[in-house]
């Protein structure tokens, strides 16, 4: 059970009036590994809910009626919730329920306040525990429903990570991730079955993994703990801005590295932020704006469908999948699910001469929030000064010039100047 990373949290979605579920973890070492107050809040409970695996894990002496969760869980939890709303109820989680676990989600459904938590060790805690890794100090990235791509912005040389795993097909398909994408030489190594009886660990470097690992050895129930190893001769991809252009397919339409650096920079995003990239290209913006955190959202708006399948290509190969691809403004906004309405901040990076796309794109922004726009054109340039005159905000003008072999000698070769407003929108009028 995994949950996306709220900063805004909406109200509860169910207005709980019942007693508080005792959401109870339970280890792979099962009943035993409870402590007395877990054993007592199940014991006295009327409805348990959980997976098969967890509800197997109770003893015949607790009489609560066992609820199997349905598939899909989270569109059934206020109904399933709702109907028990007189009766003790407990939910069964793995190890810590607020780490990625169904804890996060009763939370937003029900509130903190209806919820009485009570954890167990995560398995991040136990794999740390075993391998002697600072726990604080280790990034943990969940691919429990969720592409495994989203692992890519986390890798650097040097870097030890986990790796939530969906099942046994995860380790095998990260080490041709990590093969394909530079990392080859990284170790893994799988924990199964962490704090258990059948508790097992296996080690691998990735470019041999399956030549030199019997996938029937992996249990579904596995952590994978990564020692990334990068390939020299690879691109170096990290967090910031200003990835190599080199990075992204297509047909050439992107904003250049420095100008791209400069600009998500001026967009300045934060944990959890929604970017609207209007004039999408190859989606640099969007991308980047979403790799600087794993919680930063974007909605990249693109005329044409080739480019838009660009998009979609180029946010997978460089691990931010969930980057939303959309068609022209303003006919895609009716279209636009609430979760990305009001962004906080705005790129506009082409049709700045479309007739109303900045007044519409403005009235979307929330209070707060900032635009940057950049021109390369005389007449778009005319376009941010005369709004800068309304709205405020700071102009500059920005030309890079690149080294380039000139016969036996370097010339500087200069790139298309770039004019770029940026504004914060404050006060009723913006």
């Amino acid at each position: 059970m995994t949950a996306q990373h709220h900063f805004r949290p909406d109200p509860p979605a169910v207005a709980w009036t019942g007693l508080p579920i005792a959401v109870v973890g339970i280890g792979a070492d099962g009943w035993d590994g409870l402590s007395k107050i877990a054993d007592a809040e199940l014991r006295r409970c009327e409805v348990v809910f959980g997976s098969a695996r967890q509800l197997d894990l109770l003893p015949g002496d607790v009489r609560a009626e066992r609820v199997r969760w349905p598939s899909p869980l989270v569109p059934a939890l206020p109904g399933l919730l709702t109907e028990c709303a007189d009766r003790r109820l407990a939910v069964l989680a793995s190890g810590d329920p607020m780490f990625y676990g169904i804890g996060v989600t009763l939370a937003g459904i029900v509130g903190p306040a209806a919820l009485r938590v009570l954890p167990q060790p995560s398995s991040a805690a136990l794999a740390c525990a075993r391998l002697g890794w600072p726990l604080a100090e280790t990034p943990v990235v969940s691919v429990v429903g969720r592409p495994l791509a989203c692992v890519l912005p986390d890798l650097s040389d040097g870097r030890r990570l986990l790796v939530l795993s969906a099942d046994d097909r995860t380790p095998p398909a990260l080490a041709d991730l990590l093969r394909d994408n530079g990392f080859g030489d990284s170790t893994l190594t799988v924990l199964s079955q962490l704090g258990g009886p059948a508790e097992r660990h296996v080690s691998g470097r990735a470019r041999d993994w399956s030549d030199g690992i019997d996938p029937r050895v992996i249990d579904p129930l596995n952590l994978v703990a990564l020692t990334c190893v990068a390939d020299p001769r690879a691109p170096r991809l990290t967090r910031l801005p200003g990835l190599p252009d080199e990075s992204y397919g297509g047909d050439g339409q992107l904003t250049k590295s420095e100008v791209r650096a400069l600009s998500v920079a001026a967009l300045a995003p934060a944990p959890g932020e929604l970017l609207w990239d209007i004039g999408g290209g190859s989606g640099t913006i969007a991308i980047e704006w979403c790799r600087t955190h794993p919680s930063c959202r974007a909605v990249s708006f693109e005329t044409l469908a080739a480019r838009r399948a660009q998009i979609a290509d180029n946010s997978v190969a460089l691990g931010v999948p969930h980057l939303a691809v959309r068609g022209r403004v303003p006919e895609e906004l009716a279209r636009l699910p609430a979760e990305f309405a009001n962004p906080d901040a705005i790129f506009l990076g082409g049709g700045l001469t479309g007739d109303g796309l900045f007044e519409t794109c403005w009235s979307h922004l929330r209070q707060g929030g900032r635009l940057v726009a950049n021109a390369v054109t005389a007449e778009s340039e005319s376009l941010l000064v005369s709004w800068s005159k309304v709205h405020g905000g700071t102009l500059r003008r920005v030309q890079i010039h690149r080294g380039e072999a000139l016969g036996a000698f370097t010339a500087w070769r200069p790139q298309l100047p770039i004019t770029q407003w940026t504004v914060v929108k404050s006060g009723p009028g913006g």
